[in-house]
């Protein structure tokens, strides 16, 4: 475990500080029913959460033609869009956020949605003033590829241990020990908590509270 904070919280977002793993799993499935593809169970589903929305189809629809992903991730969209009403964020994210601003933390997002999709999420959720720096797959590589997380340390001119990865799937985790960044682990969206700790992150919590309660313990 980290003995002293970093200066830099990087952050997926769905699965970790938006709960809607459960919505984006039945649009993926609802995709397929739409399209007369086989419904992929639960997990296979779940699992491609984090990843860019084409490496996720390949994942979640391994018989889909090359030249059929596009309709897929177009009924992929339309099943998402006619919900993301409903999707709030996780409780305690937001407050949590403005302690960690507060007390001087560089925050930052890096995530498996489009630019569109997250620009939307940040301003439905009030949360777009309280990030310095986002990353999506469209101005890199689909995680677990480093790109991410090596153009925000970058960015932010932090050392790589001083910076800290925080999401749900083993996508996250791998992109963190790629980047050489440490991870810590969510075992309340995507993946489960043993899948995480397979990865051998610096740790997993519960929950999003969980980890707020260890990363507010760390003397500054």
């Amino acid at each position: 475990m980290m003995v002293a904070p970093p200066s830099l919280l990087v952050f997926d977002w769905d699965g970790t500080l938006m709960d809607s793993t459960a919505h984006i799993t039945r649009s993926i499935q609802r995709a397929c029913a739409d399209l007369g593809l086989p419904v992929p169970e639960r997990e296979r589903a779940s699992h491609v959460i984090g990843l860019g929305l084409r490496d996720a189809m390949r994942v979640a629809c391994p018989g889909l033609a090359e030249s059929d992903y596009g309709g897929m991730v177009e009924a992929y969209k339309r099943n998402y869009l006619a919900g993301e009403e409903t999707v709030e964020l996780f409780p305690g994210v937001r407050e949590a956020l403005q302690a960690y601003r507060q007390a001087g933390y560089f925050l930052a997002v890096a995530t498996g949605k489009g630019r569109p999709g997250l620009d939307r999420a940040l301003e439905a959720s009030g949360l777009a003033g309280l990030f310095d720096a986002t990353r999506t797959v469209n101005e890199c590589a689909s995680k677990p590829d480093p790109e991410m997380l090596d153009q925000l340390t970058d960015y932010f001119g932090v050392e790589r241990g001083a910076s800290l990865m925080v999401g749900d799937t083993t996508h996250d985790l791998l992109m963190a020990k790629n980047a050489r960044v440490p991870g810590c682990g969510l075992a309340q969206g995507a993946h489960p908590r043993q899948q995480l700790e397979a990865v051998a992150p610096l740790a997993v919590f519960d929950d999003f509270a969980g980890f707020d309660t260890w990363l507010t313990s760390l003397p500054r």
